[in-house]
């Protein structure tokens, strides 16, 4: 027979378990960009999904920019404990490791063809993931990195004239992404400007520059760039693909069950689809704003342009995987994968490219 009291401590116990399985861990994430872009709309979506897969037990709070620390800190705060998560580009972090380029931006598509569908292949049965958790070690930071949201190709830009060749691209003052985009623009003879985004429309009102890129349709539409310029050009090589993490403090990480690390990537690999799924619709009905009801014309980019920045940014890796070998190490694997997955892709890309441009031009 059990006492009255043995009831109640068993009771208590019971209580008491229920109270740590139900434990809520809360992992507040600052963005390097403000809450309104979509990058936070898409991010909000994945913490919704990891809180649906752990019943609550782990909740993402998403912070805007600068709510604990500045942008270009995030990184470190993480790496401290200052926040536990922080999300960004991971090609921002390229003054701590050459080789964040690589999987943040890897410029001109790696140098081998590479788009934001092939990088995902990469990144997820062609090698990427494993060095991808490299990189954290080889900044020397106490990180667990997540890939959530592949976009590209980001448009070439926007210009006050038309430009039919490299020669009239060269006499703007044209705003780029830092790191080796940026600087292979340089390298081409192009005023190369890097800013960050909420600074590009001042600085194009101001005349500080005269030409810009950002994104594509529906970022670039948001800061308002067809408010000074109207000549608009899709087809860019900067930033075939460009991929937007999460980053978690790696001590908050291990401190996690088995089942909130699973439900985080589950949630991750399900947002590199939904991103690029969500993408392409809002900037096809961002297009179709900006041409019918803002004045912006669309323009193919000039032919010249490619050949040039190719050659360039293929010069760019060359001397950085000459220079740092873990950097070797993720472009020649980026490169295997690309001599096996690129000529299939390429090939089959053509006709959908075809077939969608059939379509475009019959809408004209």
């Amino acid at each position: 027979m059990f006492s009255l009291k043995t009831l109640t401590v068993g009771a208590a116990a019971l209580a008491m378990t229920a109270t740590a399985a139900f434990a809520e861990t809360v992992i507040r994430v600052q963005s390097v960009i403000p809450a309104q872009a979509d990058e936070v709309t898409m991010l909000n979506e994945f913490a919704a999904d990891v809180a649906a897969l752990t019943g609550g037990s782990l909740k993402i709070e998403v912070l805007p920019a600068g709510a604990v620390v500045g942008v270009r800190e995030t990184l470190d705060a993480v790496d401290s404990g200052l926040i536990e998560g922080g999300f960004a580009w991971t090609h921002y972090w390229s003054g701590k490791h050459p080789a964040a380029m690589l999987f943040g931006s890897p410029v001109a598509g790696a140098g081998v063809g590479i788009d934001n569908i092939a990088f995902v292949s990469w990144f997820q049965y062609g090698g990427g993931k494993e060095l991808y958790d490299q990189l954290w070690d080889e900044m020397g930071v106490n990180v667990k990195g997540f890939m959530l949201q592949p976009v590209g190709p980001e448009a070439l830009g926007w210009f006050k004239e038309p430009i039919a060749s490299m020669d009239d691209f060269r006499k703007y003052r044209f705003r780029t992404p830092p790191g080796i985009p940026g600087q292979t623009y340089k390298d081409i003879g192009v005023a190369s400007v890097a800013m960050g985004g909420g600074d590009i429309l001042p600085a194009l009102e101001k005349g500080t520059i005269d030409a810009a890129e950002w994104c594509c349709p529906k970022p670039d539409s948001v800061f308002g760039f067809q408010k000074v310029l109207k000549h608009y050009y899709l087809q860019g090589l900067h930033q075939v693909v460009v991929n937007a993490d999460l980053y978690i403090n790696g001590d908050v990480y291990d401190g996690l069950t088995d089942l909130e690390k699973k439900a985080l990537e589950v949630a991750a690999n399900a947002s590199l689809s939904k991103a690029m799924s969500y993408r392409i619709y809002e900037n096809g009905k961002a297009l179709k704003d900006l041409t019918e009801n803002h004045g912006v014309i669309l323009h193919d980019t000039p032919e010249d342009y490619f050949s040039e920045y190719m050659t360039a940014a293929k010069a760019a890796l060359e001397t950085n995987a000459a220079e740092n070998e873990f950097f070797a190490e993720v472009w020649q694997s980026q490169k295997d994968f690309a001599e096996i997955a690129v000529p299939f892709w390429a090939g089959a890309q053509t006709s959908n490219a075809n077939l969608g441009r059939a379509y475009a031009d019959s809408l004209k």
